[in-house]
């Protein structure tokens, strides 16, 4: 008999109403109404907030005029931010914009036809980590899966009224136990649920853990689960109040929960041109791919780049054993069929779009949403086909 292997293994997510969150998601909205007016648009947005104020700073390159303050109170109306007594509300929180002209001497690398490589290069250097396995229909860890499904049903719960003393800050996190890398049970999961001073602690336990825990753990959920909801006894001071916020602070959050490795950058408020994101989509989507053409039951794909140099620098990959094919014909296939230069990323994904605030809470990945052109997995007949298998 195999010697049995347990492994625990938690992820962690957060609400839309969490202060990084809502940074991520102003520094996305600006961005995308810069995307509706004019695609080409280059940017590097990033936002703070905290009690009363929101900080909007950074560089960009646009023919669009943003009225920004009415994006900030858009998004903060949207997330839930709409009533005084919250102490932070979209419609008297202070609005500072100090925006600036994109340096040209990274315009020059980006641009076609300038600077020393005429080619469009990669708007800086780094490396960028996709990554895909086959234990969900999603092809993302289970962790990760279900601290989102949390933390979405913490905000589908609050804005449906089902539980209307329910405020906008939240956070998730899910402990899977593992057995022989086989997922078996929820062995802990831990709520925080920003609420008003008008409901008890009972209760607000009773109603979080039979319609959101529940509901969304299903079969993992039994009765050894250890469950943690509100541990201090109450949140009622949450949001930026209780907790400064910042674009870009949550890259675990945003991509697969712990389970792999994250490259050098965050995601909300950088345009395509920048290969913190298109890199990173684009190693998710071959990875996806990879894993769903049956090459292997789990992929990792590390994409790394010289600032203004179009061909990435190194590209490399690892299955973690599960490879139905040597790795080495892997990355022939993925060099063969996969463009890592950035114009052909953004051409090939169709990024110049204004879709990314949505993006900016509930993860970058496995999701289903038409928009998220990365999830697609069109090339895994062709692998498989080329593979063999």
């Amino acid at each position: 008999m195999p010697e049995k292997q347990i492994r625990l293994i938690t992820s962690e997510s957060v609400t839309e109403g969490h202060p990084d969150k809502i940074c991520d998601q102003i520094s996305d909205g600006i961005y995308d109404e810069m995307l509706k007016q004019d695609p080409d648009s280059h940017a590097g947005i990033e936002t703070f907030c905290t009690t009363g104020l929101v900080v909007v700073g950074g560089e960009a390159r646009t023919k669009a005029y943003v009225d920004i303050e009415s994006v900030v109170r858009r998004v903060l109306r949207d997330i839930g931010y709409d009533k005084q007594e919250y102490g932070f509300c979209a419609d008297d929180v202070g609005v500072m914009v100090t925006l600036h002209e994109q340096s040209p001497d990274i315009a020059q690398g980006v641009d076609e036809g300038k600077g020393e490589f005429k080619e469009q290069g990669a708007g800086d250097q780094g490396l960028m980590i996709g990554y895909a396995t086959n234990e969900t229909p999603e092809f993302m860890p289970l962790p990760i899966v279900l601290a989102n499904k949390l933390t979405r049903k913490l905000a589908q719960v609050r804005k449906n009224g089902a539980l209307p003393y329910l405020r906008p800050d939240g956070k998730s996190q899910v402990t899977i136990e593992y057995d022989n890398g086989t997922a078996k049970r929820l062995e802990t999961v831990v709520i925080a649920a920003h609420h008003s001073k008008n409901v008890s602690t009972k209760k607000l336990r009773s109603d979080i853990l039979n319609k959101v825990i529940k509901p969304v753990a299903g079969r993992l959920f039994d009765s050894k689960t250890k469950v943690f909801i509100n541990a201090t006894g109450k949140f009622v001071l949450g949001g930026p109040p209780a907790d400064a916020g910042l674009t870009g602070r949550k890259i675990i959050v945003d991509t697969y929960g712990g389970a792999a490795p994250h490259g050098g950058g965050a995601f909300s408020g950088k345009c395509v041109s920048k290969v913190d994101r298109s890199g990173a989509y684009m190693a998710r989507y071959v990875a996806k791919n990879v894993v769903a053409a049956g090459l292997a039951s789990r992929c990792l794909v590390q994409v790394a780049y010289a600032i203004g140099v179009a061909a990435p620098v190194g590209v490399y990959i690892d299955t973690f054993g599960t490879n139905k094919i040597s790795e080495s014909k892997i990355l022939e296939l993925i060099n063969k069929h996969f463009d890592f230069r950035p114009k052909q990323i953004i051409d090939h994904l169709n990024l110049k779009r204004p879709i990314y605030q949505k993006t900016a809470a509930y993860g970058h990945f496995g999701r289903s949403d038409k928009d998220f052109t990365w999830e697609a997995t069109d090339k895994a007949k062709l692998l498989k086909k080329e593979a063999r298998i």
